[in-house]
């Protein structure tokens, strides 16, 4: 007599490899799979929604995604970050639950990303690890729908700003008396960012961030006549006294805010100075970006001030 419910070993150790090219940045890609907003808009076979996405892309950190497939049913999935290397590297796992929360199956995923010529290459390597006997009709499934999603992620860049190049630009170079290191910690430290980084006569009640790559930052500006701003964005890439990326976004969405951008700023010895790059594209009009132009250069005098009375202690 066949014994019922016997675990089935024909998945079990089974991998996956998916491989595809995206039209953009690394950064960019990597984005997409860690951002639960932009998470929720691909993520599924074509025609599924993700009405429930906690996708926090940290070590350590639990998954929970709610798939919603176009007939109504819900397809609860579970999970957890193992590592998160940004952008090169992510590593979790993934697994349909039953009704009472419990694992039917776990895949274990390794993705990763690689850039050419403004390309990404992404391979998915994707293991299963855990498997029961309720599990074949999805494991089964798994290659088609991934390949479904990912197609749907394709989407996504083509007609989102994520993969496009911005089409206006804004370069500064400026030289600071001061080490790299002491200039790196002006620009991540809260208590630094909160004496320089916003125009003259603007005030920082708030600067706060979680200095990380996927960590997010906030700060409230307040103008001369009282009205407080706030932007804020998420760290993309951390190397210490070296490199800092971040999207730069604000809350307000009048026409000329509310735009994301990329913002790339380096460190670089210059003798006993530093020298600091910053970038940041645009996507909205040339307006936007002067105006930007003309608050960075006033921030960054603010700066070089900061750093003066630093170095006389």
């Amino acid at each position: 007599m066949p014994t019922k419910n016997k675990i089935p070993k024909d998945y079990l150790e089974r991998e996956f490899v998916i491989t595809r090219e995206f039209a953009a940045r690394r950064d960019l890609v990597f984005k997409a799979w860690t951002d639960a907003k932009l998470l929720a808009q691909w993520w599924g076979p074509r025609g599924f929604t993700n009405p429930v996405c906690h996708w926090d892309a940290r070590a350590g950190q639990a998954i929970h995604v709610v798939m919603r497939a176009p007939n109504g049913a819900d397809y609860p999935m579970g999970g957890e970050f193992r590592e998160v290397v940004a952008p090169e590297r992510l590593v979790f796992t993934s697994g349909a639950l039953n009704g009472k929360g419990k694992m039917l199956f776990e895949f274990l995923h390794t993705a990763t990303f690689v850039e050419r010529n403004g390309q990404t290459l992404l391979t998915l390597q994707s293991r299963v690890i855990k498997t029961t006997a309720e599990a074949n009709k999805y494991i089964g499934g798994f290659e088609a729908g991934m390949t479904q999603s990912l197609e749907r992620l394709k989407g996504l860049i083509a007609k989102s700003q994520i993969g496009k190049r911005p089409s206006r630009e804004l370069s500064l170079t400026r030289i600071f008396d001061a080490p790299r290191a002491l200039v790196f910690a002006a620009w991540t430290k809260p208590e630094h960012l909160a004496k320089w980084c916003a125009p003259h006569g603007f005030t920082i009640p708030l600067a706060e961030g979680d200095l990380r790559a996927g960590g997010a930052w906030r700060e409230q500006m307040r103008q001369p006549d009282g009205e407080v701003l706030v932007v804020n964005g998420v760290y993309h890439e951390v190397v210490k006294n070296e490199l800092l990326v971040f999207t730069h976004a604000w809350d307000e969405d009048d026409g000329q805010r509310g735009h994301e951008t990329v913002v790339t700023v380096r460190f670089a010895d210059y003798g006993k100075k530093t020298r600091m790059t910053f970038h940041q594209g645009f996507f909205a009009s040339t307006e936007s970006r002067d105006r930007h132009r003309g608050g960075w250069t006033q921030c960054f005098e603010r700066l070089a001030e900061l750093l003066k009375k630093k170095r006389r202690k």
